[in-house]
């Protein structure tokens, strides 16, 4: 049977095409000769007559045009089905994260627990993410988003499992064991999410899709705050738990279709290959070609980002970075103490503190779209920074608000609502303007990280600081003055951000303006004597009455400028690497410290306290 000249869309073969591509464009390049152009052939594909056409060739233009159209709304569709397989990984996880926050009164009445021992399970759950984010990006780019998504989505299920038991026996070390085990996947299966919607929409409305895909977390999250206390009152204090657990078997159960599904949802989407992609590929071909095999291990050697590596990437990745520290401690910690905040600052019911608490989570629900929409619509302006200052007012606001005298919390509830309602979408898409494509999985597992380290050290503080004045416990009450301390501290935060966004735009301004002035330099250099639009005189055309030196000169004096830009370029990248160690370090302290903070307070709170995980009957 004859080939047909137009390929179909079923037999179009992603991967073998991209691994050429691959191997193409890694191979050195050579100036076109002669030898290049096909003997016979013109080099210029229209004659001199114009270009003839014939009913046969329009035919086949027009049958090409039409499988074009139906590749891309196939691919469209795959697209879409790849997006909603990575909104479901997480929404087990983030219902599972907001259970407890709602019933923080109900819990510490029947378990008899502090303010510090009930933020430790909090604290447990954020702790394990000031590592494995790291991890989770490495692992991303060594094993590939899939196989990483089924171990998050797996160590995921058993902590939620362990959590549920912990609740059944009335132990809360067994709960902070769940919490700990939890904590350990939840940010790599943010991280690899966030990966997937990258791999799949870089070129498709990215801003959209990763509203849409943070949306879907975010929508668990404001339906656990809202219906956890409803199902403990109504069906007892274990059926969130019992809830949690059946929705993290779900994204469990999506992954696998996933895993089944992934070669496929690549090649109709044409999504990019990962360097697991193109280690397969050359495995494969390693059966045909050694030469292929070993040209395409190179090319996925070069895709694998080393974490040590972060240190080149520069004084704003760094900003950012120190940004995010800030921005953990005033979300997560504010979220989950909102409800016993304003139940004890203006006195109300557990359920009704709870109701309104939840509504924090709402914003995101509405802001998310929008905001993809507008960093989509205004892509070359600078409307993330432009967002990100909106974001800190209103967060501030709130703060300024509860912590002043006020007869309600509604207005403090709508300004954190909407300001945090779009700000972690932000966060995200820093990230691909601010590092090359390949650092995207290891820059985001270090913005996870960071910011649950800056969670975890202000939640474990907050619960110590609500417990200074504290007399009695079992109860949910905090004492007026300590309260207002924390809500004191996270204002000063709140500065701290806006400051720490402001450093931010500066330095990327300085950074822009860097490279313009050296791609001016460099650009300047193949015009070496050019003045007023003309070129430099040749050895044929030029006046022999003029000096040949002249035009030496001049070429030197262009040569020892382009050359002196090289070397200040040179010298201040390898301050910035300087700096990058420097602050790398810094982090690594800030873990560490993290972790003794949690693991000083779990054992002076839990370990020294017999006992002190039974319920009360």
């Amino acid at each position: 049977m004859a080939s047909s000249p137009i390929e179909e869309p079923s037999t179009y073969d992603h991967r073998r095409q991209s691994c050429n591509s691959l191997l193409e464009s890694s191979a050195p390049r050579e100036d076109t000769d002669e030898s290049d152009v096909e003997p016979g052939s013109p080099a210029d594909a229209d004659d001199f007559l114009g270009r003839c056409s014939s009913p046969e060739n329009d035919h086949m233009m027009r049958t090409r045009e039409q499988i074009l159209a139906a590749q891309q709304r196939r691919a469209a569709i795959i697209r879409a089905l790849a997006l909603l397989c990575a909104c479901s990984l997480s929404v087990g996880s983030h219902y599972a994260n907001y259970v407890l926050g709602p019933l923080k009164s109900r819990l510490a009445r029947e378990l008899g627990a502090s303010h510090t021992e009930f933020s430790l399970l909090f604290s447990a759950y954020s702790l394990n993410s000031t590592w494995t984010s790291l991890v989770g990006g490495a692992l991303a780019s060594k094993l590939g988003t899939t196989a990483t998504s089924v171990i998050a989505t797996g160590i995921i299920l058993i902590g939620q499992l362990l959590l549920l038991l912990g609740h059944a026996i009335g132990s809360i070390r067994t709960m902070a064991l769940g919490m700990f085990v939890f904590g350990i996947a939840v940010s790599p299966l943010a991280v690899v999410q966030e990966t997937i919607i990258v791999r799949f929409f870089r070129s498709h409305g990215l801003g959209v899709s990763l509203a849409l895909g943070l949306l879907a977390g975010k929508g668990a999250s404001f339906v656990s705050a809202r219906t956890s206390y409803p199902l403990a009152a109504r069906f007892g204090a274990g059926a969130p738990f019992a809830v949690a657990t059946g929705l993290a078997t779900f994204s469990f159960a999506v992954n696998l279709v996933y895993v089944g599904a992934s070669r496929w949802l690549v090649d109709g989407a044409h999504a990019e290959l990962e360097a697991a992609d193109v280690e397969e590929e050359a495995k494969r071909r390693g059966l045909l070609s050694v030469t292929e095999a070993q040209a395409l291990e190179k090319v996925a050697a070069k895709k694998r980002v080393r974490l040590r590596s972060v240190v080149k990437l520069g004084d704003v990745f760094w900003a950012y970075v120190f940004l995010n520290v800030l921005c953990g401690a005033i979300w997560s910690p504010f979220v989950h103490l909102a409800a016993n905040i304003i139940e004890t600052r203006y006195s109300m019911p557990e359920d009704s503190a709870a109701n309104q608490a939840s509504y924090l989570l709402a914003g995101s629900i509405f802001m998310y779209p929008l905001c993809g929409f507008l960093v989509d619509r205004f892509k070359h302006r600078p409307i993330v920074i432009q967002l990100l200052v909106c974001s800190s007012m209103l967060t501030l606001l709130c703060y300024a608000w509860l912590a002043l005298p006020s007869p309600s919390p509604i207005p403090g509830i709508i300004a954190f609502a909407i300001g945090h309602g779009f700000s972690p979408l932000l966060l995200v898409v820093l990230v691909p303007k601010i590092v090359p494509l390949k650092y995207v999985s290891t820059a985001l597992g270090v913005h996870k990280s960071l910011e649950n380290c800056g969670s975890t050290i202000f939640q474990t503080i907050a619960g110590l600081a609500l417990d200074i004045h504290k007399r009695k416990i079992g109860g949910p009450s905090s004492d007026p003055a300590s309260l207002q301390r924390v809500l004191n501290i996270f204002l000063f935060l709140n500065v701290l951000q806006l400051l720490a966004i402001m450093t931010l735009a500066w330095l990327q301004r300085r950074r822009t303006r860097r490279a313009g002035a050296s791609r001016v330099t460099f650009d300047s250099r193949p015009i070496s004597g050019a003045r007023d639009g003309h070129t430099a005189p040749t050895s044929e055309d030029a006046d022999p009455t003029q000096p040949l030196l002249a035009q030496s000169s001049e070429s030197g004096a262009e040569y020892a400028a382009v050359t002196r830009a090289k070397l200040r370029g040179e010298a201040h990248q390898r301050a910035e690497t300087a700096r990058g160690k420097v602050f790398a370090g810094l982090c690594g302290l800030l873990v560490v410290f993290c972790w003794v903070l949690f693991m000083g307070t779990a054992y002076f709170r839990l370990g020294l306290r017999e006992g002190k995980g039974e319920f009360k009957d």
